[in-house]
């Protein structure tokens, strides 16, 4: 048990400096792709071009072939990967519809809760995180049964609140600035599992190793929100690779290119599960293929 708290600390501790890293904000940058739509980013990572050159080839054929009203008016579609490239989409003046795609659930509502509501209307996303629903029903499967699970939520994450709810009986601990985290865990008693969502002022460099930890010897299991937090000590997590994030976005725009109208904002579609079996045995759970195999694949191209 000590050798692997210790490895679990390490672990975490690479992570934290991971999330950090991650968010420091990249230059904007926009790469004109043509077709009445275009692509913006905010670095020029090579993660970033592969998102960018694997998304422009499936929004061609869908634009090459523009035969609407819409495209009479040459109303311009633009797609934004990530945080930076949202920034720069909301902040243009256009009559203009914004795609958002790997930005958080969190981010995207504060960049956009203020805008008026024509415009607001005209922007839509694949949020970055998993959805909870299936966050938890992989956390069903896991246990072999349906599980009490708990969440934190800070102030810029408490809107989904209503959306936990009504998936299933989850027990919500609010997060304030300057709260302690391990006295917010130390409530949180009938909890099998914590539900993390990618809420900064929750987990961040400070709190994530406590949080994994302290959940760790409370036979805690933490469905992650991400394949790294699996990695670095959370029980498991669905996610998302490249390809199913930008076949959703390539289907919203196609739709919106066929009726006119702009999908709401939503978590992915489409995505596969990876499970940390050290921990699943530590916290004696025995998994099965069917929660191995527990995933949403997206269609061919």
């Amino acid at each position: 048990m000590a050798i692997l708290l210790r490895r679990l600390g390490l672990a975490v501790g690479l992570f934290a400096l991971a999330f950090a890293a991650a968010a420091q904000r990249a230059p904007a940058r926009a790469d004109s792709m043509g077709y009445r739509f275009q692509i913006i980013t905010g670095d020029d990572t090579e993660v970033t071009r592969r998102i960018a050159d694997d998304l422009y080839k499936r929004l061609v054929p869908t634009f090459a072939s523009f035969r609407t009203e819409l495209a009479q008016s040459r109303r311009m579609l633009y797609v934004a990967i990530g945080p930076t490239a949202l920034r720069d989409a909301v902040a243009r003046r256009c009559d203009c519809v914004v795609i958002s795609a790997y930005t958080s659930s969190q981010v995207w509502r504060m960049l956009t809760a203020k805008l008026p509501r024509a415009r607001a209307s005209a922007l839509t996303a694949v949020y970055a995180e998993p959805a909870p629903a299936d966050q938890l029903r992989l956390a069903a499967l896991l246990y072999g049964r349906p599980v009490r699970a708990g969440a934190i939520l800070g102030p810029d994450t408490a809107f989904l609140r209503p959306l936990l709810e009504d998936e299933v009986e989850i027990e919500v601990q609010r997060f304030a600035p300057g709260d302690d985290i391990n006295h917010t865990l130390n409530r949180m008693t009938r909890a099998e599992v914590l539900l993390a969502l990618p809420d900064s002022a929750v987990y961040n460099t400070e709190n994530v190793r406590n949080i994994l930890l302290s959940s760790y010897r409370r036979k805690q299991g933490v469905i992650g929100f991400s394949a790294d937090m699996v990695k670095v000590g959370a029980l498991a997590s669905t996610y998302s690779e490249i390809e199913d994030i930008n076949t959703q976005v390539a289907e919203i725009a196609a739709a919106f290119v066929a009726t006119g109208e702009l999908a709401p904002p939503q978590f992915p579609r489409y995505f596969r599960t990876m499970i940390n079996e050290g921990v699943a045995s530590s916290l004696d759970l025995s998994v099965t293929d069917i929660a191995r195999k527990f995933s949403r694949p997206a269609p061919a191209p």
